[in-house]
């Protein structure tokens, strides 16, 4: 399947748009990334295992929003928007989702 951020692929025509379709995925911080991430803040540079961990979520939501265009018919999703957002107490959960526009191209 065709996944784009663009509303138009260039050599494709879309013959039927079949809607908007979504996927997210939630993970917690736990004690010990947070103690990593912590020292990693005081030290400097990037936190490996935040990014793995924002990786992994992105990839399960766009999983799940292919899975769904797939079941309305679809061969591509166009437009798709990808967010972050910190949830919970403490900003202890981290959410990503996803959402685009099914069609058939």
């Amino acid at each position: 399947m065709l996944l784009s951020t663009t509303s138009v692929v260039e050599g494709r025509v879309v013959s039927r748009y079949l809607g908007v379709v979504t996927g997210e995925a939630i993970i917690g911080a736990n004690v010990f990334r947070d103690m990593f991430a912590a020292v990693r803040d005081i030290v400097g540079g990037r936190s490996a295992t935040y990014e793995k961990g924002l990786a992994e979520a992105r990839e399960v939501a766009m999983a799940e929003m292919q899975k769904r265009a797939q079941e309305l018919g679809a061969t591509a999703v166009i437009g798709i928007d990808i967010d972050y957002e910190v949830l919970g107490q403490n900003n202890g959960m981290l959410m990503v989702a996803v959402s685009g526009t099914a069609v058939v191209c």
